[in-house]
């Protein structure tokens, strides 16, 4: 039996946007970055993670997953179909980008460059039950 689990503890790129399948289902995503920094807050090393929620937990992060707010999410890397790694790319600049992908089985939110804790909305996350279905807990807020 293999395994693997993600998390990540960043802050957000640009804010959730959600869309619906044609069968209806919500689906949110919203980019994150992650740092290492080195010394004096400079950054040594930022990664970006496109991140993919669904459901329930869709139509929440894209309600409260804003730009600059800061986020823990939990979940497994979706790799490139056609590499097995992270989609690669060339930018206008000519220099190698990638992106890495995550399907979130949870996300909290942690805070916000503007918003002081007692005013961030404090959510349940969603557990996943199997890997076909999703099941929602309650958002007590």
């Amino acid at each position: 039996m293999s395994y693997h689990k993600v998390t990540i503890v960043g802050n957000v790129g640009r804010d959730a946007e959600m869309r619906y399948l044609p069968d209806g289902t919500a689906v949110t995503s919203f980019s994150v970055a992650t740092s290492e920094y080195a010394g004096a807050g400079n950054p040594k090393q930022t990664i970006w993670w496109k991140v993919t929620t669904w459901r329930k937990q869709a139509e929440t992060a894209a309600e409260w997953v804003k730009k600059g707010g800061q986020i823990l999410v939990e979940g497994k890397v979706a790799p490139d179909k056609a590499t097995g790694g992270p989609r690669v790319w060339v930018a206008q600049d000519g220099t190698s980008k990638a992106s890495y992908e995550i399907t979130a089985d949870r996300f909290v939110l942690l805070g916000s460059k503007n918003d002081s804790a007692e005013e961030q909305p404090t959510a349940k996350p969603a557990t996943r039950v199997s890997s076909q279905v999703a099941e929602e807990d309650e958002i007590p807020f």
